[in-house]
């Protein structure tokens, strides 16, 4: 039997041996905790800064924080994975209970820390910044003293710290484990298979028309039983962070997003005012595609079907080697570490029930690693997820060399790294094509990616919204959320959507993220910025990569328009700069149009 070179399933015992029950975990974690004991007792001990020489103060206390940061990233990593390959292992689920708490005292210490700033002199302040222990770490210290200007009380801190282990963070935590653990029974050739949320999704892209409808049904009637249940975790995370906000005095529901993306909201308005002027090309990419599929209106479980009933399985070894070879012909650097990345065993892609439905990269910043989770069922969908996930693991790479607490890049630029791999694999396959028919299935995996980031990933954001909006006067029932989500999505798709899920609330697992509200609008975002970095990429060829690597390396320690403007010289508040790669995928659906112009009346599938 011929052994296969890529393994599907991770390798977790390089990082701590024993999985949950690991004796090498628990003394890492006992020594974070020491860790984080002694970060209490300086600042204890800590009075404000009266002299210049007192910025060595400051930068023992960065040291200690940025020690603690990575420890808590590494733990908080590992039981992530763990419960995404068994989200029934119980003592995992204990694990992720004390590092909650332990990831609440810390970021206690680091209000505390960020207090201590505020307190500074202004003009004693500058000063201090300007000094050579503190100069790297201005973009961050900066806007530390922002937010500390906008915090509760430190008693008020200390309470809300305690609450949200087991009153905000915990929900979001019952949301995986639940959704994790149900399985959907979906009639598949004559069969009732018990399917994980994952697999069952994945039939969405089946190229048996009936298979994808019976999966759509099987999904939506197990949301249907569960949505009280889930109405509830969305409300109680909600309600928790407006609770927040109140205290704050914080009236914008965008305003956390947007500090935490590093962007204004002048940038988000651009972008989304010249995403809603282009969507006619693609509400006529869809009716075209329902046309040819035999119907009036893009049906919901229609949208992943593929154009052509030719279409194979991929086998996970082919697909690797194509996702390698392509990656080389971007750059060394990407390739060196994709190919260390399945080689060492980073990535879990085995197709089987009882693992969590969502994909995700996590990093190991202490150890140098990622990990790669996702379900690999054959299709070119899934060597794109494989792609995109691979490019979360190579920004994390291109980290290394950064400074601890600027390693932490805002989520539209996550987004844009991941966006980027995804493009690399398909614009080559698209170059590959052999046969017409090829192509035109390529170009609609591409479209539809245009079709998530400016019509679905639009309705996330104006149903999240709302929902924030009217959760501010109480309770918002699950008959309303799903009111809500069907406004939303008529909005977003004006009308060329049918049959959508209107419970798409409760498996976006977005909404239920309790440490990145509105976590929407940065895909889209990665999605135009990563057209306009991929065009450069072209241009230049490999000789790109290095500054690629720079942007990445950048991308933890400046705001988002100054980012962009260093490295691109754009400014992106401007409609202008959305402008071109939404030209760039425009011109996709168009060409789509023209090649299957002779389809409409005969369908294809």
């Amino acid at each position: 039997m011929k052994k296969e070179k890529y393994q599907e399933v991770w390798n977790l015992k390089s990082l701590f041996a024993g999985g949950s029950e690991s004796p090498e975990l628990l003394v890492h974690i006992e020594q974070m905790e020491a860790n984080l004991s002694e970060l209490d007792n300086k600042l204890n001990v800590t009075n404000t800064p009266k002299e210049i020489t007192d910025s060595l103060m400051i930068a023992e206390l960065i040291e200690y924080i940025t020690r603690i940061q990575l420890e808590v990233a590494q733990t908080n990593s590992f039981i992530t994975c763990l419960l995404a390959q068994n989200p029934n292992d119980h003592k995992a689920t204990i694990l992720q209970g004390k590092i909650t708490s332990i990831s609440a005292r810390f970021e206690s210490a680091i209000q505390r820390t960020q207090k201590l700033l505020l307190n500074i002199n202004d003009t004693l302040w500058e000063g201090m910044l300007d000094t050579d222990v503190l100069h790297n770490f201005k973009f961050i210290l900066t806007e530390w003293r922002f937010k500390a200007d906008n915090q509760l009380s430190e008693k008020e801190d200390r309470m809300v710290s305690d609450l949200k282990i087991d009153g905000y963070h915990s929900w979001g935590q019952f949301y995986k484990t639940l959704i994790g653990g149900i399985q959907i029974n979906v009639p598949v050739n004559g069969q009732i298979c018990k399917l994980s949320v994952g697999q069952a999704i994945n039939l969405r892209s089946d190229p048996d028309e009936m298979v994808r409808k019976k999966a759509h049904m099987a999904l939506e009637a197990k949301w249907k039983e569960k949505e009280e249940l889930f109405a509830k975790i969305l409300n109680h995370i909600a309600g928790f962070r407006l609770q927040i906000y109140k205290k704050q005095g914080v009236q914008n529901v965008l305003e956390e997003p947007l500090f935490n993306n590093r962007m204004k909201e002048e940038t988000l308005n651009a972008m989304w005012r010249t995403v809603s002027k282009h969507k006619q090309p693609f509400k006529n990419y869809l009716n075209q595609k329902a046309n040819i599929l035999g119907d009036e209106k893009m049906r919901s479980y229609n949208f992943w079907a593929p154009i052509s009933t030719d279409t194979q399985k991929i086998s996970y070894q082919t697909a690797v080697d194509f996702i390698l070879e392509k990656f080389s012909q971007f750059g060394p650097s990407l390739e060196k570490f994709t190919r260390k990345a399945f080689v060492e065993g980073w990535v879990e892609s085995e197709d089987r029930p009882n693992k969590s439905a969502v994909g995700f990269c996590a990093g190991f910043p202490l150890s140098g690693e990622s990990r790669v989770f996702m379900t690999y069922g054959g299709t070119i969908t899934n060597i794109l997820t494989l792609a995109h996930e691979l490019g979360h693991a190579f920004h994390n790479c291109a980290m290394e060399s950064v400074d601890g607490i600027s390693k932490q890049y805002p989520l539209n630029m996550a987004e844009t790294a991941s966006i980027f791999s995804e493009m690399i694999v398909l614009d080559a396959a698209m170059e590959k094509a052999e046969s017409m028919e090829e192509h035109l299935f390529l170009l609609d995996e591409k479209l539809k990616r245009s079709v998530m980031n400016f019509m679905n990933l639009h309705s996330r954001f104006l149903f999240e919204l709302k929902f924030y909006e009217e959760r501010k006067e109480g309770f918002v029932s699950s008959s309303r959320l799903n009111e809500l989500m069907q406004e939303a999505v008529e909005e977003s798709y004006e009308g060329s959507f049918e049959n959508a899920s209107v419970r798409s609330w409760i498996w976006t697992p977005h909404f239920y993220i309790t440490k990145s509200p509105f976590y929407n609008f940065p895909y889209t975002f990665g999605y135009l910025f990563s057209l306009s970095i991929y065009a450069k990429a072209k241009e230049k060829g490999i000789a790109f990569e290095k500054d690629y690597l720079n942007l990445l390396r950048d991308s933890g320690r400046m705001s988002i328009e100054d980012l962009v403007m260093k490295h691109l010289g754009e400014d992106i508040t401007l409609e202008t700069f959305w402008d071109k790669g939404m030209k760039l995928c425009v011109k996709d659906a168009e060409e789509f149009i023209n090649l299957t112009s002779d389809h409409v009346t005969k369908p294809m599938i």
